[in-house]
This record gives C-alpha cells, structure tokens and sequence, in this order.
C-alpha cells in the first residue's frame, strides 16, 4: 500500500474573549496565528478552531471563516469526547499544527494527544500562549514556560512520528514535509 500524503492542518486552541484578560501576551499571540491562519487557508491548509464550553466566542482575527470546522471540548484535551479525530481522519490530515492557549494545559494536552492518535505534530513555537501569574506564586514566568515548552517538543520522541517546532514565519504549507532524521 502506498504511504498516506502528507496533510497539516492549523489547530487554533481556546483563543477566546473570556480567556484574553488572564492571556500573557495576548495581541502578539493573535496576531501570528491570525497571520499563519491567512497563509494556511491561502494554501487550502484545513483551519480547526477548538474552544471550551464556556468560554465565549474567538477572539477577533480568529473568528473561524464560513464552513470551517469547530470543535467544542469540555476539557484540556480537545481529542477526549470531540469529534476532533473523526474530522481530522475525514479531512486526511497527518499532521497537527498545534497553536493557542494555554502551553502547560490545552496545548500540551491536545497536542500529546495527537502524537498518540497517529497524528506528527508541528509546535507553532511563537503561536502559542500561557497565563499571567500571580505573583507570589510557584509557577514559572509565562516567557520561560512557552520556551520550556518548545524545547520539550524538541526532544520528545514518538514512535512512528516526526515532532518540530517552528516559528511562523519558518513554516512552508508548500513545501514537502521534511524526512524524518536517523536515530542513532
């Protein structure tokens, strides 16, 4: 059997109004995903916009466009009691663009998730956004979790699939998906 084309689609996660206020850098984060969103429809690259129950509509930029698919989640897994695989299969996606709201929770949620349901995944490293902390608090600052993040995504190894992290800016919805590097 022939392997199966390479297919992205762009998943833009909770970048809600009822989530802005408590969004860490909130305009720079929709402004890049408004922007790669632009570039994946002008490449018919499948827009997904993902929200929790609860939240509000899409932020404005982010509004879905007339027959895009949404999906409403419960939880920070957008895979768990969604529709998100069932449309994802239909679609003939094999890989997630992972954007949105918040790194440590529905991000890296969704985002795990995919990699176990079949899905390589691309980081969108500058798409990406977590909370504002309250100070004092144990968590760390919001700069240094979205770049932790990133570099988990950079070494984590998942049978079978091809994990990046990218930039925007860096990514080609043209350009063939790169071979998967040897493993020594």
């Amino acid at each position: 059997m022939p392997p199966t084309p390479h297919r992205a689609a762009l998943l833009v996660i909770d970048m809600q109004l009822n989530m802005k206020a408590i969004m860490h850098r909130a305009d720079r984060t929709v402004e890049t995903i408004a922007a790669l969103s632009s570039r994946a429809r002008a490449a018919n690259v499948p827009v997904i916009t993902v929200q929790q129950e609860g939240c509000g509509s899409a932020l404005p930029g982010l509004a879905p466009h007339d027959g895009e698919p949404v999906v409403r989640k419960t939880c920070a897994d957008a895979f768990l009691d969604t529709v998100l695989d069932e449309l994802l299969v239909d679609l003939g996606v094999t890989e997630v663009l992972v954007t949105g709201f918040a790194t440590e929770n529905c991000v890296e949620t969704t985002a795990r998730q995919a990699l176990s349901h079949g899905y390589d995944v691309l980081l969108v490293a500058d798409g990406h956004t977590t909370s504002v902390r309250p100070q004092p608090t144990d968590f760390v600052p919001p700069d240094q979790s979205i770049a932790h993040h990133n570099e988990i995504y950079r070494h984590i190894d998942f049978p079978d699939r091809s994990v990046r992290v990218l930039p925007a800016a860096r990514i080609d919805f043209l350009a063939p998906k790169p071979e998967p590097e040897e493993q020594d």
